[in-house]
């Protein structure tokens, strides 16, 4: 066999290198394009998703936060009875953990140039969960667990509709689904388990 020189790399596949990558802005359109609009702040040309619409969902999504905190505060200040001990625990820590979520969706919603809606007029009505006060301590649970079964579907439902025009709420509403189903979980197994009323 003989042996042939290695081929030594054309001027085509050379410049190849140089080429742009399908769907990859080059550098210098980058740079133009971040100096238009910079008012605009993190929402820049490539933001594909309708603004005003994701905005007014994560304004309907801060509200059935802020419903579900008090709801929780409510629970956690009225319950009473044998179980009451732990029930409360579970309730103080849902609450602070449902503020977390309206925190990072109030964050979203400005960084979208949006303004985060927390009018206490007009909570509950825009709200998905309600706010039921329960009258003992397995309702209480019972309500909880329902509220958080309709935040489970009305994140998916966002999720679904924000796609992947907009990852990074997309991401957000992930966390916060997460938390959700942990949440109903929870609750799915206090009631499995309750003694008494």
């Amino acid at each position: 066999m003989s042996k042939q020189p290695a081929a030594k790399p054309s001027k085509s596949s050379k410049s190849t290198r140089t080429t742009a990558l399908a769907g990859i802005t080059d550098r210098k359109t980058l740079r133009a394009n971040a100096r238009k609009s910079i008012e605009d702040g993190a929402v820049t040309p490539t933001y594909s998703a309708n603004r005003t619409a994701v905005i007014k969902l994560l304004n309907d999504a801060l509200a059935t936060e802020w419903v579900c905190v008090l709801r929780y505060y409510r629970h956690y200040y009225m319950a009473k009875g044998m179980l009451a001990d732990a029930v409360k625990a579970e309730f103080l820590e849902h609450a602070q953990q449902e503020q977390a979520h309206a925190a990072l969706l109030a964050e979203r919603i400005v960084q979208l140039g949006g303004e985060p809606d927390l009018n206490p007029d007009t909570l509950t009505a825009r709200a998905h969960a309600e706010y039921k006060e329960g009258g003992n301590l397995r309702d209480m649970v019972r309500e909880n667990l329902i509220a958080e079964r309709i935040a489970i579907d009305s994140y998916r439902e966002m999720i679904n509709f924000v796609g992947d025009k907009d990852t990074t709420t997309k991401r957000i509403l992930e966390q916060i689904l997460a938390q959700e189903e942990d949440h109903a979980d929870d609750f799915a197994d206090m009631l499995e388990g309750w003694i008494g009323e």
